[in-house]
């Protein structure tokens, strides 16, 4: 951890530092938490500052002219003098081209960079430095194809690509830096540009986090406000920027009400959840899998899992899971009672698709680094064959495969193992692309099945009263009369839950807390599920089909020939999609 007044300069400087060095790259590109706070060392003492000031008076503090713009604000030099020189350049220029900028500096964003590119090359001429910081590039350079693009947005877009490889820029002391949040939002042709170097500016790691929540409470004993220890807090605000940590302290220190691991937790689910609104929601987990009802062998291997990663050993941790079966057999269930037993963060993925180009992969982009900065996390993707899309995909400009191949990209990467643990949840496992499931990404496949055995049955009972808080003076013998025999045996976990949760509402109606067994009777006897027999039956045998561990497969499947099973499948396509 470092300690009080250490100082470490942010790793994109540096990374920065290294390739302007090699005299090859003058165009950088920087993108992700570039709204958040960065350490600065000025006279000795470290204070947290924008970006645009740590440019400005760190990274770039010994070039002659620094010049900041963007499409709102217009053209700004904040070095003493600079902007003087620069105005008795412009005077210079409405000479040469005939224009009267000095009075008034162009707004139009064509006309402030060919202003800003005749100024860098008379710099250059002269052996001075420059550094041009154009903030919110998207809105100068937007994503979207070429023949959609205003004159404007064209002529920038030529501008700044070549800007990127003149020899000129190259050989003098001139740096380019465009800052977007979201790659996705940039024009392609920048982003893939061979010339332009790309720099992410990732969330503060956990010795950052400590720096900065040591500097915020200026000496004071972090008891004083805490009822957690310092190094806690540091970990447990994981996938948060310095400005959401600024914000939790806030209120101990001007307020002066205690933070604790409960309010940590809940002030960091709801900046993130805000941050992504809309994108993600935080499942909290009530339970641990020995709430999960059935599934021995699965809840087996799961169990290993947790237990390997509480003994940290991340490297035999799989990539993630395919969890498949029926309609109605718990598979989030058991996912969010997975992370419960673990006890780490899970977020289930909502939509992230939007009808505007580039704001998909935006939104995209913006989830896989925050998951990456939670981690250890659980990501849940229900529906998941709906969910991908494929590298194929057509009718969308792209957008599909493009989602598809980010997704797939970030999943294989084997520095996450451990961290992110993935969920693919779906009935349907035969439409989720092949390259998705995997080995190094959804590893091990998890099949789910509905109560087969009386004594499964019977499980489910004792667990779903529990879950949903169902008190009855319903004796054993009533139960394995009534729960086990009326209808029991065809009907999934979803369907016993719906049952059990109408006999309490029939004892409700009668004025009752406890459900008698006559409620029970009743809710079996007026219960019809719905009927697809069709699909039930074949997504059951394709979860037979994609399961990778004989175990988890129930009697009569285990004795099954796969050929036999293939053949039913195809019978029951036909049947399905014909009707």
């Amino acid at each position: 951890m470092p300690k009080n007044g250490e100082y470490a300069q942010p790793a994109f400087a540096r990374e920065m530092a290294d390739r302007y060095f090699t005299s090859t790259i003058s165009q950088f590109i920087m993108h992700g938490a570039v709204r958040d706070l960065v350490p600065l060392r000025t006279k000795g003492e470290v204070r947290y500052a924008t970006l645009e000031e740590y440019l400005e008076k760190d990274l770039f503090a010994q070039r002659s002219a620094i010049i900041f713009y963007d499409r709102s604000r217009g053209l700004s030099l904040p070095k003493a003098g600079a902007m003087k020189e620069f105005m008795a350049f412009v005077k210079a220029y409405d000479t040469a081209a005939s224009t009267k900028y000095s009075q008034a500096l162009p707004t139009d964003a064509p006309s402030v960079l060919r202003l800003i590119e005749r100024f860098i090359r008379t710099r250059v001429a002269e052996g001075k430095g420059v550094a041009v910081i154009v903030d919110y590039a998207e809105q100068i350079a937007p994503a979207g194809e070429g023949a959609f693009l205003s004159d404007a947005d064209r002529s920038c877009l030529i501008t700044l690509r070549r800007w990127a490889r003149d020899p000129d820029f190259l050989r003098g002391d001139v740096t380019i830096v465009l800052v977007t949040e979201q790659l996705a939002e940039l024009h392609r042709h920048i982003v893939a540009n061979p010339y332009s170097e790309i720099v992410d500016v990732e969330l503060p790691d956990e010795a950052r986090r400590h720096a900065f929540i040591r500097h915020e409470i200026k000496g004071r004993r972090f008891s004083s406000i805490a009822g957690l220890k310092m190094e806690a807090a540091a970990k447990l605000t994981n996938g948060l920027s310095l400005t959401h940590i600024r914000q939790i302290l806030a209120e101990p220190l001007r307020l002066g009400r205690k933070i604790t691991t409960a309010t940590l937790m809940r002030r960091k689910k709801e900046l993130i959840e805000a941050e992504c609104h809309g994108l993600l929601e935080f499942v909290e987990p009530e339970f641990d899998l020995d709430m999960v009802a059935g599934c021995k062998q699965a809840k087996t291997e799961l169990r290993t899992a947790a237990r390997l990663l509480k003994e940290g050993r991340l490297d035999v941790m799989p990539m993630g899971w395919l969890i498949c079966g029926p309609v109605g057999t718990g598979k989030t269930f058991l996912a969010t009672c997975f992370t419960g037993e673990i006890g780490i963060p899970c977020v289930k993925i909502l939509n992230i698709r939007s009808q505007w180009q580039g704001v998909t992969e935006a939104n995209l982009q913006k989830l896989l680094s925050i998951f990456k900065a939670l981690g250890p996390v659980g990501v849940i993707i229900d529906e998941a064959d709906a969910f991908f899309g494929r590298r194929d995909a057509s009718g969308d400009s792209g957008t599909s495969s493009r989602v598809f191949s980010a997704l797939s990209s970030f999943m294989s990467d084997t520095a996450h193992r451990g961290r992110i643990l993935w969920f693919l949840l779906t009935c349907r496992p035969d439409l989720l692309p092949v390259d998705l499931k995997r080995q190094g990404r959804a590893e091990e496949h998890i099949a789910l099945f509905g109560p087969a055995t009386a004594t499964e049955r019977k499980e489910f009972y004792s667990v779903l009263k529990k879950k949903n808080g169902i008190e009855t003076k319903a004796s054993d013998d009533d139960i394995e009369d009534i729960f086990l025999d009326c209808g029991a045996p065809h009907l999934s976990g979803a369907d016993l839950e719906a049952v059990m949760i109408r006999a309490k509402g029939v004892a409700a109606a009668r004025g009752f807390q406890a459900v008698a067994a006559p409620d029970f009777q009743s809710a079996f006897e007026n219960f019809l599920p719905p009927v697809y027999a069709e699909e039930v039956e074949y997504q059951t045998l394709l979860a037979v089909m994609e399961c990778t561990s004989r175990r988890l497969i129930p009697e009569p499947y285990d004795k099954m020939p796969r050929e036999s099973i293939a053949e039913r499948l195809r019978q029951l396509r036909i049947i399905i999609e014909g009707g």
